[in-house]
Protein backbone atom coordinates (compact mmCIF):
# COMPACT_ATOMS: atom_id res chain seq x y z
CA UNK A 1 0.00 0.00 0.00
CA UNK A 2 1.83 2.98 -1.43
CA UNK A 3 1.99 5.77 1.50
CA UNK A 4 2.15 10.02 0.07
CA UNK A 5 3.32 12.74 2.35
CA UNK A 6 2.34 16.23 2.30
CA UNK A 7 2.53 18.94 4.18
CA UNK A 8 -0.59 20.04 4.28
CA UNK A 9 -3.79 17.49 3.58
CA UNK A 10 -7.67 19.27 3.09
CA UNK A 11 -10.51 16.90 3.17
CA UNK A 12 -13.38 18.80 0.87
CA UNK A 13 -13.30 20.33 -2.67
CA UNK A 14 -16.12 22.85 -1.72
CA UNK A 15 -16.09 26.35 -1.63
CA UNK A 16 -14.23 25.88 2.06
CA UNK A 17 -11.39 23.50 0.81
CA UNK A 18 -10.92 25.31 -2.66
CA UNK A 19 -10.13 28.77 -0.83
CA UNK A 20 -7.89 26.71 1.98
CA UNK A 21 -5.47 25.75 -0.94
CA UNK A 22 -5.38 29.03 -2.66
CA UNK A 23 -4.39 30.92 0.67
CA UNK A 24 -1.83 28.47 0.98
CA UNK A 25 -0.89 28.30 -2.83
CA UNK A 26 -0.40 32.51 -1.90
CA UNK A 27 0.69 32.73 1.57
CA UNK A 28 2.68 29.29 1.65
CA UNK A 29 4.14 28.48 -1.38
CA UNK A 30 6.83 26.07 0.12
CA UNK A 31 4.31 23.60 1.69
CA UNK A 32 3.24 20.93 -0.48
CA UNK A 33 -0.55 20.45 -0.54
CA UNK A 34 -2.95 17.30 -1.27
CA UNK A 35 -6.98 17.84 -1.33
CA UNK A 36 -9.14 14.80 -0.82
CA UNK A 37 -12.71 15.04 -1.98
CA UNK A 38 -15.28 12.09 -1.83
CA UNK A 39 -17.29 12.92 -4.70
CA UNK A 40 -16.16 13.38 -8.60
CA UNK A 41 -16.63 17.06 -8.42
CA UNK A 42 -15.14 20.52 -7.26
CA UNK A 43 -17.99 22.50 -5.48
CA UNK A 44 -18.89 20.36 -2.59
CA UNK A 45 -22.48 22.01 -1.61
CA UNK A 46 -22.68 23.66 -5.10
CA UNK A 47 -22.58 20.47 -6.91
CA UNK A 48 -24.82 18.22 -4.56
CA UNK A 49 -27.53 20.26 -4.76
CA UNK A 50 -29.69 20.37 -8.07
CA UNK A 51 -32.81 21.21 -7.01
CA UNK A 52 -34.92 24.11 -9.05
CA UNK A 53 -33.80 27.16 -8.00
CA UNK A 54 -30.91 26.19 -5.63
CA UNK A 55 -29.17 29.62 -4.88
CA UNK A 56 -27.02 31.22 -2.06
CA UNK A 57 -29.34 32.74 1.10
CA UNK A 58 -26.10 34.97 1.41
CA UNK A 59 -24.89 38.05 -0.51
CA UNK A 60 -21.74 36.76 -2.97
CA UNK A 61 -20.25 39.93 -1.99
CA UNK A 62 -19.36 37.98 1.78
CA UNK A 63 -19.64 34.63 0.40
CA UNK A 64 -17.29 34.99 -2.39
CA UNK A 65 -13.49 35.06 -1.33
CA UNK A 66 -12.18 37.69 -0.52
CA UNK A 67 -8.92 37.17 -2.65
CA UNK A 68 -11.16 36.88 -5.69
CA UNK A 69 -13.96 39.52 -6.10
CA UNK A 70 -17.32 37.74 -7.71
CA UNK A 71 -18.18 40.30 -10.45
CA UNK A 72 -21.45 38.64 -11.69
CA UNK A 73 -24.54 41.03 -12.06
CA UNK A 74 -26.39 39.16 -8.95
CA UNK A 75 -25.45 39.83 -5.72
CA UNK A 76 -28.14 36.76 -4.36
CA UNK A 77 -26.86 33.73 -7.08
CA UNK A 78 -27.55 30.35 -8.40
CA UNK A 79 -26.23 27.33 -7.64
CA UNK A 80 -24.67 26.75 -11.22
CA UNK A 81 -22.80 30.51 -10.90
CA UNK A 82 -21.64 29.62 -7.75
CA UNK A 83 -20.75 26.15 -8.69
CA UNK A 84 -18.77 28.30 -11.88
CA UNK A 85 -16.93 30.50 -9.67
CA UNK A 86 -15.95 27.82 -7.62
CA UNK A 87 -14.21 25.64 -10.48
CA UNK A 88 -12.43 28.97 -12.27
CA UNK A 89 -11.00 30.09 -8.85
CA UNK A 90 -9.44 26.86 -8.03
CA UNK A 91 -8.25 26.84 -12.18
CA UNK A 92 -6.88 30.43 -11.72
CA UNK A 93 -4.87 29.73 -8.73
CA UNK A 94 -3.23 25.93 -9.91
CA UNK A 95 -5.19 24.25 -6.98
CA UNK A 96 -7.62 22.08 -9.39
CA UNK A 97 -4.26 19.71 -9.90
CA UNK A 98 -4.44 18.98 -6.22
CA UNK A 99 -7.35 17.05 -6.30
CA UNK A 100 -7.57 13.52 -5.61
CA UNK A 101 -11.28 12.83 -6.36
CA UNK A 102 -13.14 10.02 -5.01
CA UNK A 103 -11.55 9.98 -2.08
CA UNK A 104 -13.58 9.77 0.97
CA UNK A 105 -11.24 10.17 3.98
CA UNK A 106 -12.70 7.72 6.79
CA UNK A 107 -9.95 7.81 9.49
CA UNK A 108 -6.83 9.94 10.97
CA UNK A 109 -4.04 8.68 13.33
CA UNK A 110 -1.65 11.29 14.96
CA UNK A 111 1.33 9.81 15.97
CA UNK A 112 3.75 12.30 18.35
CA UNK A 113 6.64 10.23 18.06
CA UNK A 114 6.60 11.09 14.36
CA UNK A 115 4.50 14.37 14.72
CA UNK A 116 2.28 13.24 11.63
CA UNK A 117 -1.10 12.08 10.31
CA UNK A 118 -1.95 8.99 9.32
CA UNK A 119 -5.08 9.32 6.86
CA UNK A 120 -6.95 6.59 5.62
CA UNK A 121 -9.10 7.65 2.27
CA UNK A 122 -11.74 4.71 1.18
CA UNK A 123 -11.83 5.22 -2.79
CA UNK A 124 -15.26 5.03 -4.17
CA UNK A 125 -14.02 4.36 -8.05
CA UNK A 126 -12.38 1.52 -6.85
CA UNK A 127 -12.90 0.17 -3.85
CA UNK A 128 -9.25 0.36 -2.49
CA UNK A 129 -7.77 1.88 0.70
CA UNK A 130 -5.43 4.57 0.39
CA UNK A 131 -3.10 5.91 3.20
CA UNK A 132 -1.69 9.24 3.52
CA UNK A 133 0.46 11.41 5.97
CA UNK A 134 0.75 14.97 6.64
CA UNK A 135 2.18 17.46 9.35
CA UNK A 136 -1.47 19.37 9.39
CA UNK A 137 -4.42 17.84 8.62
CA UNK A 138 -7.29 21.05 7.89
CA UNK A 139 -11.17 19.60 7.60
CA UNK A 140 -12.97 21.60 4.84
CA UNK A 141 -15.94 18.93 4.81
CA UNK A 142 -18.74 21.40 6.31
CA UNK A 143 -21.01 20.12 8.55
CA UNK A 144 -23.34 17.75 7.25
CA UNK A 145 -23.97 14.33 5.97
CA UNK A 146 -23.73 14.48 1.86
CA UNK A 147 -25.38 11.14 1.30
CA UNK A 148 -28.37 11.57 3.44
CA UNK A 149 -30.88 14.66 4.38
CA UNK A 150 -33.17 14.23 7.41
CA UNK A 151 -36.51 13.09 6.37
CA UNK A 152 -38.89 12.76 9.40
CA UNK A 153 -41.21 9.83 9.91
CA UNK A 154 -44.00 10.19 7.18
CA UNK A 155 -47.21 8.32 8.19
CA UNK A 156 -48.43 6.10 5.45
CA UNK A 157 -46.40 7.46 2.87
CA UNK A 158 -46.16 3.88 1.46
CA UNK A 159 -50.03 4.55 0.52
CA UNK A 160 -49.19 7.71 -1.74
CA UNK A 161 -48.78 6.86 -5.24
CA UNK A 162 -46.88 9.72 -5.97
CA UNK A 163 -43.65 10.40 -5.41
CA UNK A 164 -41.45 11.65 -2.64
CA UNK A 165 -38.15 13.13 -3.08
CA UNK A 166 -35.53 15.11 -0.72
CA UNK A 167 -33.92 18.01 -2.28
CA UNK A 168 -30.55 16.67 -1.02
CA UNK A 169 -30.73 14.45 -4.15
CA UNK A 170 -32.96 15.87 -6.58
CA UNK A 171 -33.71 13.02 -9.51
CA UNK A 172 -32.72 14.55 -13.01
CA UNK A 173 -36.02 12.43 -14.27
CA UNK A 174 -38.25 14.58 -12.17
CA UNK A 175 -40.59 16.49 -14.43
CA UNK A 176 -42.96 18.58 -12.01
CA UNK A 177 -44.79 20.51 -15.26
CA UNK A 178 -48.07 20.86 -14.86
CA UNK A 179 -48.18 19.04 -11.50
CA UNK A 180 -49.36 19.34 -7.95
CA UNK A 181 -46.49 19.80 -5.66
CA UNK A 182 -46.57 19.93 -1.97
CA UNK A 183 -43.05 21.18 -0.01
CA UNK A 184 -43.00 20.02 3.16
CA UNK A 185 -41.04 22.60 5.21
CA UNK A 186 -40.01 26.24 5.70
CA UNK A 187 -36.28 26.73 6.04
CA UNK A 188 -34.25 28.22 3.45
CA UNK A 189 -34.38 25.26 0.99
CA UNK A 190 -38.63 25.33 1.06
CA UNK A 191 -38.92 29.48 0.56
CA UNK A 192 -35.96 28.78 -2.58
CA UNK A 193 -38.08 25.93 -3.78
CA UNK A 194 -41.55 26.77 -4.00
CA UNK A 195 -41.41 30.48 -6.19
CA UNK A 196 -39.28 27.77 -8.58
CA UNK A 197 -41.47 24.97 -8.92
CA UNK A 198 -44.38 27.30 -9.33
CA UNK A 199 -43.03 28.62 -12.57
CA UNK A 200 -43.75 24.89 -14.41
CA UNK A 201 -46.24 23.38 -12.09
CA UNK A 202 -49.94 23.45 -11.88
CA UNK A 203 -49.68 24.26 -8.08
CA UNK A 204 -47.39 24.10 -5.64
CA UNK A 205 -47.69 24.36 -1.25
CA UNK A 206 -45.59 24.87 0.91
CA UNK A 207 -46.23 22.73 4.42
CA UNK A 208 -45.12 23.83 7.62
CA UNK A 209 -45.29 23.05 10.67
CA UNK A 210 -44.40 26.11 12.32
CA UNK A 211 -43.39 29.47 10.38
CA UNK A 212 -39.87 31.05 9.55
CA UNK A 213 -39.08 34.44 9.34
CA UNK A 214 -38.79 35.42 5.62
CA UNK A 215 -37.28 39.00 4.40
CA UNK A 216 -37.45 40.23 0.99
CA UNK A 217 -33.89 41.63 -0.60
CA UNK A 218 -33.15 42.53 -4.14
CA UNK A 219 -31.04 40.60 -6.02
CA UNK A 220 -28.67 42.77 -7.49
CA UNK A 221 -26.68 45.43 -4.83
CA UNK A 222 -27.33 49.04 -6.40
CA UNK A 223 -24.10 49.83 -4.51
CA UNK A 224 -22.02 47.83 -5.95
CA UNK A 225 -23.34 47.91 -9.70
CA UNK A 226 -22.78 51.66 -9.01
CA UNK A 227 -19.25 51.13 -7.82
CA UNK A 228 -17.98 48.49 -10.66
CA UNK A 229 -19.23 51.17 -12.82
CA UNK A 230 -16.67 53.96 -11.61
CA UNK A 231 -13.56 51.68 -10.19
CA UNK A 232 -11.78 48.93 -10.86
CA UNK A 233 -13.31 45.48 -9.21
CA UNK A 234 -10.11 44.95 -6.59
CA UNK A 235 -11.70 48.48 -5.26
CA UNK A 236 -15.19 47.96 -5.28
CA UNK A 237 -15.38 44.24 -4.26
CA UNK A 238 -13.68 45.22 -0.98
CA UNK A 239 -16.22 48.50 -0.06
CA UNK A 240 -19.66 46.62 -0.99
CA UNK A 241 -18.33 43.31 0.48
CA UNK A 242 -17.78 45.35 4.35
CA UNK A 243 -20.96 47.22 3.40
CA UNK A 244 -22.82 44.33 3.50
CA UNK A 245 -20.79 42.90 6.29
CA UNK A 246 -22.02 46.16 8.24
CA UNK A 247 -25.58 45.76 7.56
CA UNK A 248 -26.04 42.24 8.46
CA UNK A 249 -24.02 42.60 11.74
CA UNK A 250 -26.03 45.91 12.78
CA UNK A 251 -29.41 43.64 11.95
CA UNK A 252 -28.04 40.71 14.03
CA UNK A 253 -27.47 42.70 16.56
CA UNK A 254 -30.29 45.03 16.42
CA UNK A 255 -32.31 41.61 16.40
CA UNK A 256 -30.72 40.73 19.65
CA UNK A 257 -31.10 43.42 21.64
CA UNK A 258 -34.83 44.31 20.46
CA UNK A 259 -36.07 41.20 19.61
CA UNK A 260 -39.74 42.52 19.81
CA UNK A 261 -39.01 45.29 17.48
CA UNK A 262 -37.22 43.61 14.88
CA UNK A 263 -40.15 40.83 14.87
CA UNK A 264 -42.33 43.64 14.28
CA UNK A 265 -40.07 45.64 11.78
CA UNK A 266 -39.60 41.91 9.92
CA UNK A 267 -43.61 41.80 9.95
CA UNK A 268 -44.55 44.64 8.57
CA UNK A 269 -41.82 43.80 5.72
CA UNK A 270 -44.18 40.86 4.86
CA UNK A 271 -47.62 42.69 5.13
CA UNK A 272 -46.36 45.07 2.58
CA UNK A 273 -45.37 41.91 0.39
CA UNK A 274 -48.99 39.59 0.77
CA UNK A 275 -52.50 40.63 -0.25
CA UNK A 276 -54.46 43.01 2.18
CA UNK A 277 -56.18 40.51 4.90
CA UNK A 278 -53.62 37.46 4.39
CA UNK A 279 -53.01 35.79 7.37
CA UNK A 280 -49.24 37.08 8.01
CA UNK A 281 -49.35 36.25 12.21
CA UNK A 282 -50.72 32.42 11.39
CA UNK A 283 -47.80 31.56 8.29
CA UNK A 284 -45.15 34.39 8.87
CA UNK A 285 -44.61 34.92 12.66
CA UNK A 286 -42.72 32.28 14.36
CA UNK A 287 -42.59 31.62 17.64
CA UNK A 288 -39.05 32.16 18.34
CA UNK A 289 -37.53 35.46 18.12
CA UNK A 290 -35.49 36.50 15.12
CA UNK A 291 -31.86 34.99 14.52
CA UNK A 292 -32.25 31.90 17.00
CA UNK A 293 -33.25 30.57 13.66
CA UNK A 294 -31.26 31.64 10.24
CA UNK A 295 -33.13 34.38 8.30
CA UNK A 296 -34.58 33.03 4.98
CA UNK A 297 -33.77 35.56 2.58
CA UNK A 298 -36.03 35.80 -1.00
CA UNK A 299 -34.76 37.62 -4.19
CA UNK A 300 -37.13 40.35 -5.19
CA UNK A 301 -40.28 38.88 -3.38
CA UNK A 302 -40.55 35.76 -5.38
CA UNK A 303 -41.79 33.71 -2.71
CA UNK A 304 -44.33 36.26 -1.91
CA UNK A 305 -44.61 36.81 -5.87
CA UNK A 306 -46.18 33.38 -6.49
CA UNK A 307 -48.36 33.55 -3.64
CA UNK A 308 -49.87 36.47 -4.94
CA UNK A 309 -50.75 35.16 -8.34
CA UNK A 310 -51.92 31.84 -6.70
CA UNK A 311 -49.52 29.65 -8.50
CA UNK A 312 -48.50 28.73 -4.64
CA UNK A 313 -49.88 28.96 -1.47
CA UNK A 314 -48.82 28.62 2.23
CA UNK A 315 -50.56 26.35 4.61
CA UNK A 316 -49.11 25.79 8.45
CA UNK A 317 -50.60 22.47 9.92
CA UNK A 318 -49.23 19.18 10.61
CA UNK A 319 -49.36 15.83 8.64
CA UNK A 320 -51.89 13.20 9.94
CA UNK A 321 -51.33 10.82 7.18
CA UNK A 322 -50.24 10.03 3.61
CA UNK A 323 -53.06 8.90 1.25
CA UNK A 324 -53.11 8.01 -2.07
CA UNK A 325 -53.48 11.09 -4.01
CA UNK A 326 -51.28 13.11 -1.40
CA UNK A 327 -51.61 14.15 2.40
CA UNK A 328 -54.22 14.90 4.66
CA UNK A 329 -53.78 17.09 7.24
CA UNK A 330 -54.83 16.99 11.30
CA UNK A 331 -57.07 19.76 10.60
CA UNK A 332 -58.95 17.66 8.30
CA UNK A 333 -57.98 19.29 4.96
CA UNK A 334 -56.57 17.09 2.45
CA UNK A 335 -53.95 18.60 -0.09
CA UNK A 336 -53.66 16.87 -3.54
CA UNK A 337 -50.40 16.10 -4.50
CA UNK A 338 -48.70 14.52 -7.68
CA UNK A 339 -45.07 15.20 -5.75
CA UNK A 340 -43.81 15.48 -2.27
CA UNK A 341 -40.58 17.25 -1.48
CA UNK A 342 -39.58 16.75 1.56
CA UNK A 343 -37.25 19.98 2.57
CA UNK A 344 -37.21 19.06 5.93
CA UNK A 345 -33.59 19.64 6.91
CA UNK A 346 -29.71 18.11 7.20
CA UNK A 347 -28.39 15.72 9.24
CA UNK A 348 -25.13 17.17 11.43
CA UNK A 349 -21.73 15.41 10.62
CA UNK A 350 -18.54 17.22 12.12
CA UNK A 351 -15.85 17.51 10.13
CA UNK A 352 -17.01 15.31 7.24
CA UNK A 353 -16.97 12.32 10.00
CA UNK A 354 -13.75 11.68 10.03
CA UNK A 355 -12.40 9.06 12.81
CA UNK A 356 -9.40 10.99 14.46
CA UNK A 357 -7.37 9.36 16.70
CA UNK A 358 -4.49 10.64 18.99
CA UNK A 359 -2.19 8.28 20.26
CA UNK A 360 -4.29 5.29 19.75
CA UNK A 361 -6.66 7.40 21.93
CA UNK A 362 -10.29 8.41 19.42
CA UNK A 363 -11.07 11.47 19.77
CA UNK A 364 -14.92 12.16 21.34
CA UNK A 365 -15.65 15.44 19.17
CA UNK A 366 -18.38 16.20 21.82
CA UNK A 367 -15.64 16.18 24.97
CA UNK A 368 -13.72 18.89 22.91
CA UNK A 369 -13.74 22.35 23.09
CA UNK A 370 -13.24 24.98 20.10
CA UNK A 371 -10.13 27.34 20.06
CA UNK A 372 -10.93 30.15 17.94
CA UNK A 373 -14.30 27.96 16.49
CA UNK A 374 -11.58 26.30 14.45
CA UNK A 375 -9.20 23.88 16.46
CA UNK A 376 -10.16 20.95 18.96
CA UNK A 377 -8.53 21.02 22.49
CA UNK A 378 -5.85 18.14 22.90
CA UNK A 379 -5.65 17.11 19.03
CA UNK A 380 -2.36 18.68 17.41
CA UNK A 381 -2.12 20.63 14.05
CA UNK A 382 -5.40 20.18 12.96
CA UNK A 383 -8.05 23.01 11.80
CA UNK A 384 -11.79 22.87 10.56
CA UNK A 385 -13.55 25.36 8.87
CA UNK A 386 -17.25 26.00 10.09
CA UNK A 387 -18.91 29.32 9.07
CA UNK A 388 -20.66 31.97 10.51
CA UNK A 389 -24.47 31.46 11.93
CA UNK A 390 -25.19 35.04 11.85
CA UNK A 391 -23.42 35.70 7.93
CA UNK A 392 -22.05 34.29 4.90
CA UNK A 393 -19.75 30.92 5.49
CA UNK A 394 -17.56 32.00 3.32
CA UNK A 395 -16.13 35.09 6.06
CA UNK A 396 -15.31 32.61 8.64
CA UNK A 397 -13.69 30.56 6.02
CA UNK A 398 -11.33 33.02 4.67
CA UNK A 399 -10.13 33.88 7.84
CA UNK A 400 -9.36 30.29 9.04
CA UNK A 401 -7.51 30.01 6.29
CA UNK A 402 -5.42 32.74 6.37
CA UNK A 403 -4.97 31.97 10.46
CA UNK A 404 -3.87 28.33 9.04
CA UNK A 405 -1.15 29.98 6.78
CA UNK A 406 -0.03 32.47 10.08
CA UNK A 407 0.32 29.14 12.35
CA UNK A 408 2.07 27.07 9.98
CA UNK A 409 4.73 29.99 9.62
CA UNK A 410 5.04 30.54 13.32
CA UNK A 411 5.62 26.73 13.59
CA UNK A 412 9.00 26.62 10.70
CA UNK A 413 10.04 30.55 12.63
CA UNK A 414 10.19 28.65 15.55
CA UNK A 415 11.87 25.58 15.13
CA UNK A 416 8.32 23.89 15.99
CA UNK A 417 6.78 20.79 14.09
CA UNK A 418 3.42 20.95 16.89
CA UNK A 419 0.57 23.13 18.11
CA UNK A 420 -1.92 21.55 20.41
CA UNK A 421 -4.61 23.52 21.60
CA UNK A 422 -5.38 23.08 25.25
CA UNK A 423 -8.90 23.17 27.03
CA UNK A 424 -10.13 25.58 29.03
CA UNK A 425 -10.48 25.32 33.15
CA UNK A 426 -14.17 25.45 33.01
CA UNK A 427 -17.15 23.39 33.44
CA UNK A 428 -19.28 26.03 31.53
CA UNK A 429 -19.55 24.93 27.89
CA UNK A 430 -21.83 25.39 25.08
CA UNK A 431 -22.75 23.99 21.69
CA UNK A 432 -20.81 25.12 19.21
CA UNK A 433 -23.34 25.76 17.21
CA UNK A 434 -25.91 28.26 18.91
CA UNK A 435 -28.82 28.39 16.95
CA UNK A 436 -31.89 26.34 17.98
CA UNK A 437 -32.68 24.80 14.31
CA UNK A 438 -33.95 21.19 14.38
CA UNK A 439 -30.96 19.88 12.18
CA UNK A 440 -28.75 21.77 14.97
CA UNK A 441 -30.55 20.59 18.36
CA UNK A 442 -31.22 17.10 17.07
CA UNK A 443 -27.40 16.41 16.94
CA UNK A 444 -26.18 19.18 19.72
CA UNK A 445 -24.79 16.44 22.25
CA UNK A 446 -22.10 15.16 19.31
CA UNK A 447 -20.89 18.20 18.61
CA UNK A 448 -17.45 20.26 19.72
CA UNK A 449 -18.09 22.64 22.78
CA UNK A 450 -16.82 26.48 22.92
CA UNK A 451 -16.16 27.92 26.19
CA UNK A 452 -16.91 30.88 27.98
CA UNK A 453 -14.26 33.24 26.92
CA UNK A 454 -11.90 34.28 24.40
CA UNK A 455 -10.09 32.02 22.69
CA UNK A 456 -12.70 29.68 23.29
CA UNK A 457 -16.07 31.53 22.32
CA UNK A 458 -17.08 32.34 18.93
CA UNK A 459 -18.35 35.66 19.04
CA UNK A 460 -20.09 35.44 15.51
CA UNK A 461 -18.77 38.70 14.58
CA UNK A 462 -16.89 39.73 11.66
CA UNK A 463 -14.92 42.51 12.48
CA UNK A 464 -14.03 41.05 16.14
CA UNK A 465 -12.61 37.97 14.07
CA UNK A 466 -10.66 39.95 11.70
CA UNK A 467 -8.64 41.50 14.27
CA UNK A 468 -8.50 38.10 16.44
CA UNK A 469 -7.51 35.61 13.19
CA UNK A 470 -5.01 38.44 11.37
CA UNK A 471 -3.13 40.20 13.98
CA UNK A 472 -4.41 38.55 17.31
CA UNK A 473 -1.51 36.13 18.94
CA UNK A 474 -1.06 32.78 17.75
CA UNK A 475 0.32 31.45 21.20
CA UNK A 476 -2.96 32.14 23.44
CA UNK A 477 -4.58 28.72 24.54
CA UNK A 478 -2.09 26.23 22.87
CA UNK A 479 0.75 24.37 23.61
CA UNK A 480 4.05 24.02 20.81
CA UNK A 481 6.42 21.25 20.63
CA UNK A 482 8.39 18.79 18.82
CA UNK A 483 7.80 15.17 17.86
CA UNK A 484 8.52 13.02 20.75
CA UNK A 485 10.57 10.87 18.98
CA UNK A 486 12.84 13.89 17.67
CA UNK A 487 13.24 15.14 21.58
CA UNK A 488 14.22 11.70 22.84
CA UNK A 489 16.90 11.25 19.80
CA UNK A 490 18.07 14.67 19.24
CA UNK A 491 17.68 14.16 15.68
CA UNK A 492 15.04 14.39 13.46
CA UNK A 493 11.65 12.48 13.66
CA UNK A 494 10.91 9.14 11.92
CA UNK A 495 10.25 9.16 8.06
Amino acid sequence: MAVDHVDVLIVGAGLSGIGAACHLRRSTPEKTVAILEGRDAVGGTWDLFRYPGVRSDSDMFTLGYSFRPWTDPKAIADGESIRRYVRETAREYGVDTLIRFRHRVVAAEWSSADARWTVRAHRTDTGETVVLTCRFLYACAGYYRYDEGWTPPLPGADRFTGRIVHPQHWPADLDHTGRRVVVIGSGATAVTLVPALAERAAHVTMLQRSPGYVVSLPSRDRLADALRRRLPAHLAYPLVRWKNVLVTMAMFQFSRRAPRLARSVLRRGVRRELPAGYDVDRHFSPRYDPWDQRLCVVPDGDLFAAVRSGRAEVVTDTVETFTATGIRLTSGRDLPADVVVTATGLNLLAVGGIELTVDGDRVDLARTVAYKGMMLSGVPNFAMTLGYTNASWTLKADLVAGYVCRLLRHLDRHGHQVCTPLAPDTDRLEPIIDLRAGYVLRSVDALPKQGPDTPWRLHQNYPRDVWTMRHGPVDDGVRFSRATASVATGGAPRA
